[in-house]
């Protein structure tokens, strides 16, 4: 007993770290994963952005840190975050309100990086349409910067599960020339970040996944 409270103490004593050093050093990254409504699970794959955050500082010269951060549309520190992050299994839903400012988010400088852990295809296609009525996901081209800004994806996004066995898709929504919105499909980038027990992944495998991770952040960073 006494060595699970001590072990707590550790974990708070940590958080209580990074927290502070977000707060004295405001060129830290973090990362923020959307909480929506409609049934989907938006806490899925708990591990994957500690883990991605960890290979970013360990490997990268950007100072990014994971506070477990889940914000909701329309939670007033929304644009504090340069980066957010959903994923899931299952339906996605935005009210009018979130759309609206998720619309406004994106167009102001913001980044999102939607990432299908197998479900979540059609109420995410649905739900962006309403976002931007005009405008379309379009598929990247292997040559897109994206998979070569810091690391090298000759052959664009890896597929990191089977799912339906389609290849592995990146899509972008594109405002005034800059992508604001990046879609990986069949790929399974989160499961891939998770810790390597949860899914049994080769080491390879979630490495390819860190590694496109890494370009991602990295790439919405350099749009700024």
């Amino acid at each position: 007993m006494k060595t699970i409270v001590v072990l707590w103490i550790t974990f708070f004593c940590i958080v209580g770290l990074w927290a502070q050093e977000a707060i004295l050093n405001p060129n830290l990254i973090t990362v923020a994963r959307i909480k929506y409504t409609g049934g989907g699970d938006w806490y899925c794959d708990p591990s994957s952005l500690p883990n991605l955050m960890e290979f970013v500082r360990e490997n990268t010269d950007i100072p990014a840190v994971d506070l477990g951060k889940a914000v909701k549309l329309t939670d007033e520190d929304l644009f504090n975050y340069p980066f957010l992050y959903i994923s899931g299994h299952g339906n996605i839903s935005f009210s009018n309100e979130e759309v609206k400012r998720l619309r406004t988010y994106l167009t102001s400088g913001g980044f999102l990086h939607a990432d299908d852990n197998y479900g979540m295809d059609e109420s995410f296609r649905r739900e962006m349409k309403k976002v931007f009525p005009d405008k379309e996901l379009v598929e990247l081209p292997f040559s897109h910067e994206i998979y070569h800004i810091y690391y090298d994806f000759p052959a664009g996004l890896p597929k990191i599960h089977k799912h339906d066995e389609k290849p592995a898709q990146g899509f972008g929504i594109f405002h005034e020339g800059r992508m604001v919105v990046f879609y990986s499909y069949e790929s399974d980038l989160g499961d891939g970040w998770e810790d390597p027990q949860v899914h049994n992944d080769p080491p390879e495998k979630r490495l390819e996944a860190l590694k496109m991770g890494a370009n991602i952040l990295i790439y919405a960073l350099s749009q700024r």
